[in-house]
């Protein structure tokens, strides 16, 4: 059964057809309603989500169908002791696909292995987040219109961040790409991604802490927030917060077509007064997202024979 844990699940011509298909939703909306007519979606959050879980959600009713799902996990019988495989077993006798985040790495694949219906990964602990990539790709390519010839600044957390490390596996793909990675040396990319993804590959980059001094050449900022989440220990988590604030005046050597992106959510690292900068590009993420959760539903639900 094909699910979707890694955006490195998805070849460079897949991630080209759910574009395609994501953008044929935007355009032919009332082509796609009865989709999924009479299907259900299990959406099972074991960690707090607005963004991810409301847009998988309403992908799925645009699409027409249902969706099932626990209120929270401590109303689950994971609260119980039940493990992830069982849970995933016990629920793909309910729907027909699952979208699930846990604050776990590991637990999306260990609940792929378990069911017997396409389980989507919504995100697990500080490894990978590849629906928000997606919503990223499809932002950045009807932001630029190809995913080549790139500089991408990403700022913030880059050592927790799992949007950040699906970003970087899924933009290494493409030709003549660059990335400045810009954090405080407590939240550096993890010498995995640099040596995994970035050496071998042979990709250029660049580490700094000054965010003002790269932003000349930045096609695409990515702003991350400092996750409070994933510390152990809160006066890390104070001492770092506040480590980037972009700001009006942090724009002002910017390229005039910067795209700014954030996953969201946001906390104060991107000043509200930027909200209104034709270079913001953080809503149309969220809107891109529900567009490439369809496109997802879709192609895996028609791969496992359901619609």
């Amino acid at each position: 059964m094909r699910s979707v844990i890694d955006v490195l699940d998805l070849s460079t011509q897949e991630l080209d057809e759910l574009i395609a298909t994501a953008n044929d939703i935007i355009d032919n909306p009332e082509k796609y309603q009865d989709a999924c007519k009479r299907k259900k979606l299990a959406t099972l959050f074991f960690e707090p989500s607005t963004r991810t879980r409301m847009s998988f959600e309403a992908a799925m009713y645009e699409l027409g169908g249902h969706v099932i799902s626990m209120s929270s996990a401590g109303a689950s019988s994971a609260a119980k002791g039940e493990s992830v495989a069982d849970t995933a077993k016990t629920v793909s006798c309910y729907a027909d696909i699952i979208a699930m985040r846990h604050p776990k790495e590991g637990a999306a694949l260990v609940a792929a292995k378990a069911a017997k219906i396409p389980v989507i990964n919504a995100g697990d602990g500080g490894h990978c987040h590849p629906t928000q990539t997606l919503a990223d790709l499809l932002t950045i390519y009807r932001e630029k219109g190809s995913f080549n010839n790139l500089t991408i600044g990403l700022c913030g957390d880059l050592k927790f961040g799992r949007t950040v490390h699906s970003l970087i596996n899924a933009m290494s793909r493409y030709d003549n790409i660059k990335f400045v990675l810009i954090s405080p040396e407590e939240l550096k990319v993890p010498s995995y991604v640099k040596k995994d993804v970035l050496q071998v590959k042979r990709i250029p980059y660049i580490q700094t802490t000054d965010l003002e001094e790269a932003m000349p050449e930045l096609d695409i900022l990515y702003m991350t927030r400092v996750q409070r989440e994933r510390f152990f220990n809160e006066e890390d988590y104070l001492r770092l917060k506040d480590s980037y604030i972009l700001t009006p005046e942090k724009l002002r050597n910017a390229k005039p077509d910067l795209s700014i992106m954030h996953p969201l959510p946001r906390v104060n690292e991107i000043s509200v007064a930027i909200d209104d900068d034709p270079r913001a590009c953080y809503f149309k993420q969220v809107l891109n997202g529900k567009y490439m959760r369809m496109a997802l539903i879709l192609k895996l639900l028609k791969e496992a024979g359901t619609i």
